[in-house]
């Protein structure tokens, strides 16, 4: 019987109950704090060689080449084993932040901008590689999910324990010994990973070779640039991360210039927005089932900026610190109602691609948002750019409102499947986006009567759920329970990874709606309460069905 979980404790000891996960997992919290924990370092560096002009070439350094690498790093993922791609790029990063520690050290700033950049480079493919590794490694959905709440707070820890960490450490030390230590955490990541089994892999008959590989890039373009709404959407991810590149150089200046303290306050303030960033994930959760997410929008939108003025006119800590957080809470806002409607917007054969563009967009606007602070600072002062970047996303959000609004009535519903979908208890723990994301993916089967839905015995490569009509079940040629209007089946085969273990045939003249088994897998094993509620349905039906198969 499988592990109820029932909490994040229940999560962590499915985890640690498996070798292979703890290792990956490990070694997931050691790289995402070697990404964030030099931030602080690099910057306070930057702006004592150079002031926000060098902090702003940093920020560039350190986005811009992951940014134009990004649409690739998945396909470089999926053609290479994934764990030699996590320990080559992880002792990748490890050599060139130890070049960048050397350079800091001897005071070479050139040095520690192309080592940061290179190592930005080295680190994009990361994440994508442990997406596609964690799945062979688990022993069951369970762990699966399990391995997924865990890497999703190691994700949000590391955004602001890194920082927070990197400034206490530059608070008794120097930048150099910062790099130094990020070196370790590396390292520690490479030793973990390098442990990690490399299991077979299945040949994707649809994978395209990479000298086809910038075909596929520009279909993801031509679906971004070809579609209004999706214009719309992608301008504002724009300017709200230029907005963004301009705050890591304007945390310095607020930091050292305008509260006149020390360098651990940098790490503080950005560790600010990281806790605030976990606030909003509560704040979003009221647009969970919404139809209408452009209110979203435009909230997150303005709440990322606004914040900004408010410092520049109120520059004491009781202001600072809570205004940060506003801007972390106003980012996930913002994040989850834009990419909800991008989902909505954008065809789904075309969406990963149209995703991995933007991440390029947002890198790309993040580093050209720090060339321009610095402009702005030595045109307005501090106090000045502060409220000009603050008031930037308010006037853009006002002038862009209309636009939003008609994407949002625009983006496609998902359509008639979405109810039958929440109603099916394995999909009722789910979030609302992620069942919309499903009924957009459902595709319509229209079954004569008489006619096979799927022999027992063939590769299960679908989940069905009945809109109309009725079906008989048979297994070894004996009659089972029949499936009504409502009712769904097929999950067995993908939840079992087994030959279909019934025949289902069509009674009379029904429509379906299929989902895919990479769509029904991912939403199903991805949450706790959702692949319990389906084990038991399996559980359920093998019973009913016949007991032998309970053994499979």
């Amino acid at each position: 019987m499988s592990e109820r979980l029932a909490g994040p404790l229940t999560a962590f000891r499915q985890v640690f109950d498996n070798r292979d996960l703890r290792r990956l997992q490990f070694g997931l919290a050691g790289s995402v704090i070697g990404q964030w924990g030099y931030v602080v370092a690099l910057a306070v560096y930057a702006y004592d060689r150079g002031g926000v002009t060098l902090v702003g070439l940093a920020t560039v350094a350190r986005l811009l080449p992951g940014a134009l690498f990004a649409p690739l790093a998945g396909a470089l993922a999926d053609r290479h084993p994934r764990r030699t791609v996590l320990v080559v790029g992880d002792l990748a990063r490890a050599i060139l932040l130890g070049l960048a520690a050397v350079g800091a050290a001897v005071g070479a700033p050139a040095v520690v901008l192309i080592a940061v950049g290179l190592a930005s480079l080295a680190a994009t493919a990361f994440h994508p590689a442990r997406a596609g590794l964690q799945p062979s490694l688990a022993r069951t959905p369970e762990e699966l999910t399990a391995a997924n709440v865990v890497g999703s707070a190691i994700d949000g820890a590391g955004m602001f324990l890194g920082p927070a960490l990197g400034g206490l450490l530059l608070a008794a030390t120097s930048p150099a010994v910062v790099f130094a230590a990020t070196v370790g955490t590396l390292l520690w990541s490479v030793a973990l990973v390098s442990g990690v089994p490399e299991p077979p892999r299945d040949h994707d008959p649809a994978a395209q070779p990479p000298s086809k590989l910038h075909h596929a890039v520009r279909e993801g373009l031509a679906a971004m640039v070809g579609e209004a709404r999706v214009r719309v959407l992608v301008g504002l991810a724009a300017a709200q991360t230029l907005v963004a590149g301009a705050l890591t150089v304007l945390i310095v200046v607020v930091a050292l210039r305008l509260l006149h303290r020390g360098n651990e306050w940098v790490g503080y303030l950005e560790a600010s927005i990281g806790v605030g960033g976990l606030l909003g994930v509560v704040a979003a959760a009221g647009l969970v089932g919404r139809t209408r997410l452009s209110p979203g929008v435009l909230t997150g939108f303005v709440l990322f900026g606004a914040p900004l003025a408010l410092i520049g006119a109120f520059d004491v800590p009781a202001v600072v610190l809570p205004a940060m957080a506003l801007i972390g809470v106003g980012n996930t806002v913002f994040d989850v109602a834009l990419y909800t409607l991008l989902q909505r917007a954008v065809p789904q054969f075309v969406l990963a691609r149209v995703f991995g563009i933007l991440e390029t967009v947002i890198l790309g606007c993040i580093a050209i948002g720090g060339v321009l602070a610095p402009v702005l600072i030595d045109t307005l002062g501090a106090r000045g750019a502060l409220e000009a970047c603050g008031l930037f996303l308010p006037v853009v959000a006002i002038a862009a409102a209309r636009a939003v609004q008609i994407v949002d009535g625009g983006a496609p519903a998902p359509g008639p499947a979405l109810g039958l979908l929440r109603a099916l208890p394995m999909f009722a723990p789910l979030p609302a986006p992620v069942v919309e994301a499903l009924a957009l993916a459902a595709r319509a089967v229209n079954v004569p009567a008489g006619a096979e839905v799927f022999a027992q015995g063939d590769p299960g490569d679908a989940f069905y759920v009945i809109a109309a009509g009725a079906l008989d079940v048979t297994v070894d040629g004996a009659p089972v329970s029949p499936l009504a209007a409502g009712e769904s089946f097929g999950e067995i085969a993908l939840l079992r990874d087994t030959p279909r273990t019934a025949t289902i045939t069509a009674r009379e003249p029904s429509d379906l709606w299929a989902l895919a088994r990479t769509d029904f897998l991912a939403a199903v094993t991805g949450h706790g309460a959702a692949t319990e509620a389906a084990e038991h349905v399996v559980a359920s039906r093998l019973a009913r069905a016949r007991p032998a198969l309970g053994t499979l």
